[in-house]
């Protein structure tokens, strides 16, 4: 066998063998690699699209929470308001209530001293008619008439 003869079969089997890798092997391999290039450009813009949607979620989120916060701080500077204005209230009234007390409390303390007052007019009417009952009754002596006005100064 001839050097030749050999190389020229190798060749020949060698492009063989390239003329069935390119009809037949190469076809499918290239599809396969061009859909798994395409998976894995889907799954980068997905994660991609993710990535975004998270962000947007995350801002979303943020701005919730920053306008719960804001409402809890109304609602919270509410309460206060309202409760400051129901201790002002309070106040108001019980001052209101004070004053009447004090008043009645006034006017029951007078009319007690305006009781006490005609009480005593009446006893101390009684007192002087009954010393001079027994001023007249007795006779005129200015000794006893003497101790009879101490003993009724004494019981005034």
């Amino acid at each position: 066998m001839d050097i030749n003869a050999t190389l020229l079969g190798q060749a020949i089997t060698f492009a063989i063998l390239v003329w069935f890798t390119m009809r037949f092997v190469w076809p499918p391999l290239t599809r396969a690699m061009a859909e798994r290039a395409k998976k894995i450009a889907d799954g980068l813009a997905a994660a991609e699209k993710g990535r975004h949607d998270l962000e947007l979620a995350e801002n979303r989120v943020k701005a919730v929470l920053r306008e719960g916060h804001q409402k809890a701080q109304e609602a919270v500077a509410y309460a206060q308001k309202r409760a400051d204005e129901m201790v002002e209230e309070a106040k108001a009234s019980a001052r209101v209530e004070a004053e009447r007390l004090i008043a009645s409390a006034h006017d029951q303390i007078a009319q007690e001293i305006q009781q006490a007052r005609e009480a005593l007019q009446r006893e101390v009417g009684r007192l002087a008619l009954a010393g001079a009952e027994q001023v007249l009754l007795r006779e005129v002596d200015a000794v006893a008439h003497k101790a009879f006005l101490d003993k009724l100064a004494a019981r005034l």
